[in-house]
């Protein structure tokens, strides 16, 4: 086994204490990507628009948008960890194993507006002007600890936005895009992002990861503090994390179920209690060229452990980028950095 360090230290400021810290969680067999995102999957893109008002509002959108739709459908599959969650377009995923549109994140009771949005753009899009089916795949998770999240303030504008600035270059992370209202393991979560670089036979495949956490639990790292509402709960009932897994390994729609899986249990090391209120989800989908032979099932082990360990790293990302927020009702949620320094 060899041991790779990410750019983890220089991108997040943190200190040599705090990076042995985190070495269990952000090292492991495979090295990351040149931007450590899942754009270092090729033809991936991400976008995103914060809504705001410094106050009462703190949600917004995110858009992961794979360039290879422009000409095909994309293999693809889901795993469900907890199933309480608004996820839109998981049965049609699941049934036909095919992907046909980008993939967007919001708050909870802005799903099925963001999923409106997305038919719309869609509909618009060069090639649809005979679509009368679509299948939209938006996910959520629920920010109403830090936002006022029955205002449901977002816009097709909004949406449009997303899908339309998505770019190849590194993802901004944490209280950003859908991540801005989100709390994860007592500390402000959010986007988080990483990728792994694995090699199967004598040829090389790209994992890449993009979280949003919201969960519950606790962040395996001794010597964290505890957060302001520690002894009570760690986080009100309705908290989800959706990760997305995007490789260019050629595999089929079966073949990225037990993908996502492995996204789905990377949670645990993370440190999530996958409790009764989560909504844990994973959707994996492939960008290989459809005339690439497939890989047989008994090389997908490299696959595997690499789409675990970006998927640790990414939800570990997610809470380094974060800053503290205060929500309306003076609930404080500190950033993980804020108050973490060993």
């Amino acid at each position: 086994m060899t041991t790779q360090q990410p750019d983890a230290t220089a991108r997040y400021r943190l200190t040599a204490a705090q990076t042995r810290a985190l070495a269990p969680l952000l090292t492991g067999r495979h090295a990351p990507g040149p931007l450590d995102a899942i754009v270092d999957v090729a033809g991936i893109r991400v976008g995103h628009t914060t809504v705001t008002d410094g106050t009462s509002v703190r949600t917004g959108v995110t858009a992961v948008v794979p360039d290879q739709l422009d000409s095909r459908r994309l293999p693809a599959n889901l795993a469900v960890g907890n199933g309480h969650g608004k996820l839109v377009g998981a049965t049609q995923l699941v049934e036909l194993g095919e992907l046909e549109t980008p993939i967007l994140l919001t708050a909870t009771l802005s799903t099925f507006r963001v999923a409106d949005a997305l038919v719309t753009w869609m509909l618009g899009r060069p090639g649809q002007q005979a679509t009368t089916t679509l299948n939209p795949v938006v996910g959520e998770c629920n920010d109403a600890g830090l936002s006022d999240i029955r205002l449901r303030p977002i816009t097709p504008e909004h949406v449009f936005a997303a899908l339309d600035g998505a770019s190849a270059e590194r993802p901004g992370e944490g209280a950003i895009g859908a991540g801005t209202g989100m709390s994860t393991m007592g500390f402000k979560g959010g986007i988080g992002t990483a990728s792994r670089c694995a090699t199967v036979g004598e040829t090389g495949a790209s994992v890449g990861v993009l979280a949003l956490t919201n969960f519950s639990g606790r962040l395996p790292i001794a010597g964290l503090p505890n957060p302001p509402w520690a002894g009570t709960v760690l986080e009100p009932e309705g908290n989800s994390c959706v990760l997305l897994v995007a490789t260019d390994a050629p595999v089929d729609a079966r073949q990225l179920g037990r993908i996502a899986r492995r996204a789905v249990y990377a949670m645990g090391p993370a440190g999530a209690e996958f409790a009764h209120g989560s909504g844990d989800y994973a959707i994996a989908f492939g960008t290989a060229d459809p005339d690439r032979r497939l890989l047989p099932d008994r090389q997908l082990t490299p696959i595997f452990t690499a789409t675990t360990e970006a998927t640790v790293a990414a939800i570990v990302h997610s809470l380094l980028a974060a800053t503290g927020a205060t929500s309306a009702s003076g609930r404080v949620v500190p950033g993980l950095l804020d108050v973490w320094r060993p």
